[in-house]
């Protein structure tokens, strides 16, 4: 039994279209490739304000990350550079720090620290902030606007890593299902020519983002992709060494490719074939492991809790999407180009698609745990975000794969007996292979006929071709009407078609995934971030009314508390002691003290000084970052009675 179907046509044409839109779209909205580890802690801390110039600066991140001798500068406000560019590693346990030292002698003003790496998981981060000595003052240096990775060679290398994965999925799935689903496909010219430019693809892509992968982490300029220099150093980092490897396996890849569709093809003997598939089976097996390792060993995997299990959880799940998607990718081109396809091989497709939604099923419930680890992860981060998309996409892949199914199911048409079902198989197997070469040849495949036509036809060699190819195109018309009347068949090359356009941007979805900051790292970095929060009154002071009872006599009144700026660095503190009808209350002590909960930072105590009667005063009151602080006025009215009384400001 076989399914046959027509050349690509206006529906594919469509659909394809749709999803490079789709694809288009996910793509441009995708920023440049976030921070997989985050600054958490800085000393000096981001915003403030410090009485004396510090030996050094050191900043502390969420994971392991490569420094190089530029990764961290110091430029003071006339923008010149103020460390010694000296980095220390202050590495400890699982505390990732480093530090750089600063100039003797620096001068009173707003210090600029910014800083470039390279997380463990092989993408670019970047920031910049700023701290004071002595007092904030202007400074000529500008933040850099240019986030790492980003640019066209950040466009650039997302491209080449979506395709890289394509071309991994329709290698290593196209063999697979021509393997264990279809061997006769390994003879079949469309699905060679798809297997082989799965091969140039992944090929191709990781020689680009092995050149760009230097201005990639570094200055974002794509003329240094031939920076020989540049190259070298890439070489030397664990992902320089994945990508190499990854071009040394698809050195084996082109072997196994040339041995399946040449000597396996070819063979005719049933054991042998049998021999060579179970020694190609497991030779791209091995190879298929090892260039999904590749992405294994340098990135995500490689890093955060667990990375022992991760990495080999993480080959599966690239092993199982390569064969369900490539051999998707396979079956469709066949289904639209190939002459014929069994039934049976679109059976034992579905069982090993099966297979593999259950291995990512499995594996995704686990990648999705280690990378987002809570609730608030999944709903309110941006991995969180993609990771439903593309959990969404999935469920729309399985029902349409289940629709596939049952198509399938439905092309059990009874089984012609006897010299009928000789002549079908003749038809079928025999005259598709050889429609072409009768009309090359001006051959006519029905001799007899043309015997019985008449002598003047066998006489005359033009009018003979001409017969023939006549013949050959009524045939082919009528095993097209025959084909395009089965709904069955019809339905299936639907709903495989639709079902490849869904997987075109899902794969999207999981390019964009692997180069966003998974949501456990992300909260993490959330808890313990410097960087400075906007204000809730920016640039005006913080005015609060505190009303307060000792117990005492006069012991009521209320706290009129302004502290101006209102912002991080130097602040002027007033108090204002009122009794209830509003007149000046003097007393004998009052104390404040301020406290940053979120970041353990405080109480830090405050004594202001008695200006006169109801007025307390104090000037440099430091609040070294922003956040939601706690005041605590602590308003003694004798020697006995004394209260403490208490707000949550948020100070930017």
């Amino acid at each position: 039994m076989t399914t046959t179907a027509p050349r690509l046509g206006t529906a594919l044409a469509r659909l394809l279209i749709l999803a490079a839109a789709l694809l288009g779209t996910l793509l441009a909205g995708a920023a440049p490739a976030s921070a997989h580890a985050a600054l958490t802690e800085s000393d000096p801390k981001a915003g403030a304000v410090v009485a004396t110039a510090p030996q050094e600066v050191n900043l502390t991140f969420s994971e392991q990350v490569a420094m190089s001798a530029d990764s961290i500068r110091v430029l003071d406000p006339a923008g010149r550079r103020a460390d010694t560019g000296e980095i220390r590693d202050l590495c400890s346990g699982s505390i990732v720090r480093y530090g750089v030292e600063l100039r003797a002698g620096l001068p009173d003003g707003t210090y600029t620290v910014a800083w470039q790496t390279v997380s463990a998981d092989s993408h670019p981060i970047s920031g910049a902030f700023t701290f004071s000595i002595g007092a904030p003052s202007t400074t000529a240096v500008a933040l850099p606007d240019r986030t790492a990775g980003g640019g066209v060679v950040g466009t650039l290398y997302g491209i080449a890593r979506y395709v890289s994965y394509a071309g991994f999925a329709v290698l290593v799935g196209g063999g697979a299902f021509v393997l264990a689903c279809w061997p006769r496909g390994a003879s079949v010219r469309p699905v060679q020519q798809t297997v082989v430019r799965g091969w140039l693809a992944l090929t191709g892509a990781t020689l680009v983002m092995l050149l760009l992968r230097n201005p990639y982490t570094g200055s974002g300029e794509l003329s240094d992709a031939f920076d020989l220099a540049g190259l070298k150093a890439v070489l030397e980092t664990k992902t320089g060494a994945a990508l190499t490897s990854r071009l040394l396996l698809l050195g084996a890849a082109a072997l196994f490719v040339a041995v399946l569709f040449g000597a396996y093809a070819r063979r005719t003997d049933p054991k042998e074939k049998k021999d060579l598939a179970f020694g190609l089976g497991i030779g791209g097996t091995v190879v298929a492991a090892g260039i999904a390792g590749t992405w294994a060993l340098a990135e995500h995997a490689s890093t955060g809790i667990q990375p022992g299990i991760a990495m080999p959880v993480d080959i599966l799940h690239l092993l199982a999407v390569a064969a369900w998607l490539g051999g998707l990718t396979v079956l469709l081109v066949s289904l639209y180009r190939a002459p014929s396809v069994e039934r049976s091989a679109v059976e034992r497709f579905s069982k090993v698609a099966f297979g593999s939604v259950a291995v990512l099923a499995a594996t995704g419930i686990y990648q999705s745990w280690r990378q987002v680890g809570s609730w608030s992860a999944l709903t309110d981060t941006r991995y969180g975000q993609l990771l439903l998309v593309k959990i969404g996409l999935m469920c729309v892949l399985i029902g349409i794969a289940w629709i596939s199914r049952r198509w399938t199911q439905r092309l059990a048409d009874p089984t012609p007996t006897g010299e009928s079902a000789k002549a079908r198989e003749s038809e079928e197997a025999g005259e598709n292979a050889k429609a072409g070469e009768s009309e090359e040849a001006g051959e006519n495949p029905k001799a007899g006929e043309s015997e019985e036509a008449g002598g003047s036809d066998s006489a005359d060699p033009e009018r003979a071709a001409q017969l023939a190819r006549q013949r050959a195109a009524v045939a082919t018309a009528r095993r097209k009407r025959e084909r395009d009347a089965d709904p069955e068949r019809a339905g299936l090359r639907r709903s495989v078609l639709t079902e490849a356009a869904v997987a075109v941007v899902l794969l999207a979805v999981t390019t964009v995934l692997t180069s966003t900051e998974p949501g456990r790292t992300e909260e993490e970095a959330g808890k313990g971030t410097t960087a400075a929060g906007p204000a809730a009154v920016p640039d005006r002071p913080v005015d609060i009314r505190l009303p307060f009872d000792t117990g005492g006599v006069d012991g009521k009144g209320v706290v009129r508390l302004s502290l101006d700026p209102g912002r991080t660095g130097a602040n002027g503190l007033h108090l204002y002691v009122d009794r209830p009808n509003g007149k000046p209350l003097d007393v004998p002590e009052i104390k404040v003290a301020l406290t940053l909960e979120s970041k353990d930072i405080g109480p830090l105590p405050v004594a202001p000084d008695r200006i006169q009667t109801g007025h307390w005063s104090a000037s440099g009151v430091q609040i070294p970052m922003p956040g939601e602080w706690r005041i605590q006025v602590t308003v003694r009215t004798s020697d006995i009675d004394q209260t403490t009384i208490e707000k949550n400001v948020k100070i930017g």
